[in-house]
């Protein structure tokens, strides 16, 4: 997800809360575990109409927003998620399956997508659910008035005149959005766009009630009683400080009979020692691990590791400092960590090393269905020996034997030990090296990190939706998450290829999505560190729900109690 507050939950909690806002808690990765999200079968129905239908969770701070148009982190969009419903949702194995969009059709351009949308689908105060109300949350969101951070970045350059009229160069009816009629919502892109069906279900994507929020005026989205649902849940008990909540079945959603879960409980928790004595009491349903925490309960019969799509990476300002504009001494730092023991011997949470930027089991090959990471391979091994020739060879060039880089990181306690272990390895494997940490909290790295005022810093990225364009963007001269001066001529014309001349031409797109990824890591633009995951306990009675790998972390419209 973009660089902004979401990496609050990141880079700042890490372990501490990234992983303990899942299930027994709700949120965040942990809930992705394919053991535990199959899908529901008759008989496994059958016996959960026995059982209370109710899972008891841990979030791991409080909902920052409940407003589509202005949320940009994963807590917000795991709620909306809940309590709303798009065009489309994410099903299992990430497949979207139909949500007020029954189908849709495209122009042979790729230009022009016509969705017919369902004529049974109701907001929580009765009214129906129509394209109306996607055009004007559409609009909304790229408004400059509303001062939305992901309306512009998700919908400029998608919908045609998205990036004009957020810069006030054209009235809002201009963007590439209309309602055709009641129930079919025509969108017109920019330039055919091979990843917009997965746009369709992220969260800044749903629609809004126009007349609703305009009554609210600026109390829109701060309670329950100033919100509109259209989802399989509503959210009950609560207001923008809340720290406990309810979700509960919506019995007006369009598909309500194959909602189970009567309710969902949440309590902010913010300490994984008191997340996991809840677990043992029965309290919750899951409780996520911190790193030390790892080792007692891993034989524990409710642990699982979680997978994630997550990577993390070091940034190379390239300039602030003639040592990281040579790219043999950016070479050598991105070689000279030891990401075995990072992951196995600090993180210890299943987090697995990170050789390249595509994470595995992401993106797969149009034809061959091979996975994006096993044909790329690992681009960027550690090796402690090639790192200190490259390093000799960098301090040449640049006519020094010791140079002196600060390292920009987070300022949360697991992050603090992370920090020191990268920077001791740095110093340990490229002699003459000096390491000054500076460990901030998580708005003032962000500020920082937006006035390039930094040399080396940790930093991390999640889809926002499943296409490796969500990765490689980020690196595109001048970009708006790149900060960190990096420019190769090359690599702007393979990537931006995949949204243009190749966009309807899938191997061909791939394949140049390949190459990118090659030389971006020739270019050692970023050092590659590990592919997060998380370790839980999770209760056996939860069953069918699902992890997703962008937007909302976890889906439970499928998921049921079984005893």
């Amino acid at each position: 997800m973009k660089l902004s507050k979401f990496l609050l939950l990141l880079a700042v909690g890490l372990l501490l809360s990234v992983y303990l806002v899942a299930c027994s808690s709700d949120g965040d990765g942990s809930e992705k575990s394919s053991g535990k999200s199959d899908g529901k079968s008759e008989e496994s129905a059958s016996e959960s109409e026995d059982v209370e239908q109710v899972f008891n969770l841990i979030n791991g701070d409080t909902i920052p927003t409940m407003d589509s148009s202005m949320a940009t982190d994963e807590y917000a969009f795991q709620f909306m998620n809940a309590s709303m419903e798009g065009l489309y949702r994410l099903g299992e194995n990430a497949e979207l399956t139909p949500g007020i969009a029954k189908d849709h059709t495209v122009s042979d351009d790729g230009l022009t997508w016509t969705f017919n949308l369902r004529d049974n689908a109701k907001w929580s105060n009765g009214d129906p659910v129509t394209a109306h109300d996607f055009v004007y949350a559409w609009r909304r969101a790229v408004d400059p008035e509303t001062g939305s951070e992901y309306g512009p970045y998700m919908m400029g350059g998608v919908i045609k005149n998205a990036t004009a009229v957020n810069a006030s160069e054209m009235p809002l009816e201009k963007l590439g959005v209309k309602a055709k009629d009641d129930y079919t919502l025509v969108v017109t892109l920019e330039k055919p766009t091979p990843y917009f069906e997965s746009l369709a279900a992220f969260g800044t994507f749903l629609p809004l009630n126009e007349k609703f929020v305009k009554a609210q005026g600026d109390k829109y989205a701060t309670s329950t009683e100033t919100l509109l649902f259209n989802g399989p849940f509503t959210l009950s008990e609560w207001k923008s400080t809340a720290s406990s909540w309810v979700l509960k079945k919506n019995e007006t959603y369009w598909d309500a009979n194959t909602v189970q879960l009567e309710k969902i409980t949440y309590d902010v928790v913010k300490d994984p020692q008191t997340a996991v004595d809840l677990y043992e009491k029965g309290k919750v349903d899951r409780a996520g691990l911190s790193a030390d925490l790892v080792d007692k309960y891993s034989t524990h019969d409710d642990f699982e590791i979680v997978p994630g799509t997550g990577v993390f990476y070091l940034k190379f300002n390239q300039t602030t400092s003639d040592a990281l504009a040579n790219v043999n001494i950016r070479k050598a730092i991105s070689r000279a960590i030891n990401k075995k023991a990072l992951v196995e011997e600090i993180l210890n949470n299943g987090s697995v090393v990170a050789n390249g930027l595509i994470p595995s089991d992401f993106s797969k090959h149009p034809e061959t269905g091979e996975d994006f990471r096993d044909s790329n391979g690992a681009l960027v091994k550690y090796d402690a020996e090639k790192a200190q020739k490259l390093w000799e060879k960098g301090l040449k060039e640049i006519g020094k034997d010791k140079v002196t880089l600060e390292f920009l990181g987070g300022d949360g306690e697991t992050v603090k030990t992370m920090n020191e272990f990268i920077a001791n390895q740095l110093e340990t494997n490229l002699p003459g090296l000096e390491i000054e940490l500076k460990q901030v909290p998580f708005e003032q790295r962000l500020e920082l990190d937006t006035k390039m005022e930094y040399q080396i810093q940790f930093a991390g990225w999640l889809p926002d939706f499943l296409d490796p364009y969500t990765f490689l963007n980020l690196w595109l001269t001048d970009g708006g998450n790149n900060m960190m001066g990096y420019s190769n001529p090359k690599y702007d014309k393979l990537v931006q290829s995949t949204v243009n001349e190749l966009a309807l031409k899938p191997v061909e797109r791939f394949e140049a999505f390949l190459e990118a990824e090659k030389v971006l890591f020739e270019d050692a633009a970023i050092a590659p560190l590990y592919q997060e995951a998380g370790a839980v306990l999770t209760s056996p009675m939860m069953k069918g729900y699902i992890s997703n790998p962008m937007g909302a972390p976890t889906e439970y419209k499928w998921a049921y109690v079984e005893k």
